[in-house]
């Protein structure tokens, strides 16, 4: 049978929502001071969980983005290990945390969550080399991991009953920024500190004792 032809009106429309489709901006709970010295990256509804995400996030936070790729990688070969603050509810404990700056010594090596990260690093590097920013002088100015909507599976039980196996993924934002350069402070001038009413009384108590 021939073929019917295809409507213009039905490829504008379709080339329309495909344009739609790939300009859909990504929402952002942080935008830095200064974008223009920034670069971003975001994960959403990641397979991975939240709390050793949330952990492993917090140990990045403010750090350069050498050293957090190389610290990164050595928790991946368990040479450090992440410390864990909030949630360390039955978290094992390790001489490796104590290194890392740990109070209670409790530390965990979340090679997904640590991947997941790293990918995002190296995602957001890629970013600032595109904008033409110094990558040797970028730190982790802000990272942010929030809870996803709960995945639902099931596993059964005795005597016919179900129970719910949730997952719990997790969104990840992180933003480099270049460093700023400090500001020198410049020379005060020395000027003589107010004396206290203490001070003057004593001044002048010990001025009378003295012309006495």
């Amino acid at each position: 049978a021939p073929r019917l032809p295809i409507r213009s009106s039905s490829l504008r429309h379709a080339a329309v929502t495909a344009a739609a489709a790939t300009v859909t901006m990504v929402k952002y709970a942080h935008e830095p001071s200064n974008p223009t010295k920034s670069a971003k990256a975001r994960g959403s509804d990641l397979r991975v969980h939240f709390k050793n995400t949330r952990e492993s996030a917090m140990a990045l936070k403010q750090m350069e983005l050498g050293k957090a790729k190389s610290y990164l990688e050595a928790v991946m070969e368990r040479k450090r290990c992440i410390v864990f603050r909030r949630f360390c509810g039955g978290v094992g404990r390790t001489a490796q945390a104590k290194n890392e700056g740990s109070t209670n010594g409790q530390g965990r090596w979340p090679v997904k969550s640590v991947e997941v990260l790293l990918n995002l690093l190296k995602n957001a590097e890629s970013n600032a080399e595109l904008k033409g920013l110094d990558t040797d002088n970028l730190v982790i100015s802000h990272i942010q991991v929030n809870k996803a909507q709960r995945q639902r599976r099931r596993t059964y039980r005795a005597h016919g009953r179900i129970n719910p196996y949730m997952s719990s993924p997790c969104h990840v934002e992180l933003t480099l920024s270049e460093k700023e350069s400090g500001v020198a402070k410049e020379a005060e001038a020395t000027q003589e500190r107010k004396k206290s009413k203490k001070e003057l009384a004593k001044l002048r108590s010990g001025a009378v004792s003295k012309s006495s």
